[in-house]
């Protein structure tokens, strides 16, 4: 058995209670006094937590230990996602721990499996990752691992996900992606269909995969049911995802891409159909678990969208000191809106936001639809030089938004062969990989603490 720093660790510390008994009965027989004067019995329960300085082990997966304080640090980056430990209820919070633990085990199958396969993963690439994942936060490396530390996380739970998610990348592409087939005929096929579907209804959609069998089913119902009251209070999909999803794609935050209603499982479909954009389903019951559902946007098939034109925009903002009360800051929010109905265009951005104290930043490449839902129908209602009533928070500061150009989409094209190839390969290869994971845990000797 591997037992790593803590198991040796553990040995030595009961070879020294032993050692330390053995000369306290000796002692006590040498000096003729009872070995066990205050009648201290020889198999003690103990009653209460021991030592909180002490890790310990929660669960031992094949000989590789999970300590509390993996669970902890994992848990806080959950909570990290979601805006801080006020957004997650408390009977929520240890609901997590159990799932974050089960996830903890099925990453660590996935490591030791790749590592059976003789699949490595170099320390300097995952370095590389966390330095990007830094990046996407502001932060250089030591920067970032420092904020973690301080949110009760670490640096190492990171990048244990990260060795988690590229060995199992790779596990997949060795293991499982070499037997998996898709014909050209079942390609054409489904482009023949994306043609005769032109202008119709497809979906961006994001999923959430929770596995399990008849025996689980009801438990795994009630988690997915705590998941969806989680996302639809705020919490982040995307994070959500990345911790919870059995899916493939949980590696990507759930994320399907575009598909279209008949790509999908018919329950699925039927969701997906009747779900507003922005909302989370219901968990949904299909073979092998549940999906939980987020439509993310929805176009037309094989057709432009206004949508897709892509803006060449001036920002212009103020804020607020703090202290200020909404009555006072209404007439600057006042002079905004007037200024951006009288400047003249974005030639004169620069000087008309000088005479009330704006700042100004400008963007060239700004997709409509990446714009919050309330900002993209006033976009494409506006002309070349027009600007956007204010909007924003007290709190943040009020902006408007300059119209300074647009080039709006070309038709759209069918999919290529290797567009559709690679979608029908992924799908089969993420089913296959949730066989060959059930298959690891039946396999495994897991011991819970």
């Amino acid at each position: 058995m591997k037992l790593g720093t803590f198991g040796r660790a553990a040995l030595m510390l009961a070879g020294s209670v032993a050692a330390v008994a053995a000369v306290a009965q000796t002692v006590g027989d040498d000096e003729g006094v009872p070995a066990n004067p205050l009648n201290i019995p020889a198999d003690p329960e103990i009653f209460g937590s021991t030592d909180p300085s002490v890790v310990k082990a929660t669960a031992i997966i094949n000989g590789e230990i999970i300590t509390a304080t993996d669970i902890d640090h994992r848990l806080a980056l959950i909570v990290l996602a979601n805006g801080g430990a006020g957004r997650i209820p408390p009977e929520e919070m240890q609901r997590l721990r159990a799932q974050v633990l089960r996830n903890l085990v099925d990453e660590t199958l996935q490591i030791q499996a790749a590592a059976g396969a003789d699949i490595k993963v170099e320390p300097a690439e995952i370095d590389n990752y966390f330095k990007q994942y830094s990046s996407n936060f502001g932060r250089q490396p030591e920067e970032f691992a420092a904020y973690l530390r301080s949110q009760g996380s670490s640096e190492r739970s990171i990048k244990r996900q990260i060795h988690g998610e590229i060995a199992w990348t790779r596990l997949q592409r060795r293991q499982i992606e070499p037997f998996v087939s898709v014909g050209e005929e079942e390609v054409q096929t489904i482009i023949d269909r994306l043609n005769a579907s032109k202008g119709q209804q497809e979906y961006r959609i994001a999923e959430i995969f929770l596995s399990s069998t008849p025996e689980t089913a009801a438990e795994t119902r009630a988690n997915a049911g705590r998941i969806v009251e989680q996302l639809r209070n705020g919490a982040s999909f995307l994070a959500y995802a990345r911790q919870f999803s059995e899916a493939s794609t949980a590696a990507v935050g759930g994320d399907l891409g575009w598909v279209r209603a008949e790509q999908l499982p018919e329950r699925l479909a039927e969701v997906a159909v009747a779900l507003p954009v922005g909302q989370i389903s219901e968990p949904i019951a299909i073979p092998g678990g549940y999906s939980i559902l987020a439509v993310q946007d929805a176009r037309q098939i094989l057709t432009s969208d206004p949508r897709d034109a892509v803006l060449s925009l001036k920002q212009l903002s103020i804020t607020f000191p703090e202290g200020m009360t909404r009555d006072q800051a209404a007439p600057r929010v006042e002079q905004l809106a007037q200024l951006g109905q009288t400047m003249g265009g974005c030639g004169r951005a620069e000087q008309a936001a000088a005479t009330i104290g704006a700042e100004v930043v400008s963007s060239d490449q700004v997709k409509v639809r990446d714009l919050p839902p309330a900002l993209q129908q006033m976009m494409l209602q506006l002309n070349i030089g027009q600007a956007t009533t204010p909007f924003g928070s007290f709190e943040d500061g009020v902006r408007i938004l300059v119209l300074c150009g647009r080039d709006d989409p070309a038709a759209s094209s069918e999919p290529s062969f290797d567009q559709v190839y690679e979608q029908l390969n992924e799908e089969r290869v993420n089913r296959r990989a949730q066989r060959y994971l059930r298959d690891l845990r039946r396999d495994a000797v897991v011991d819970y603490r």
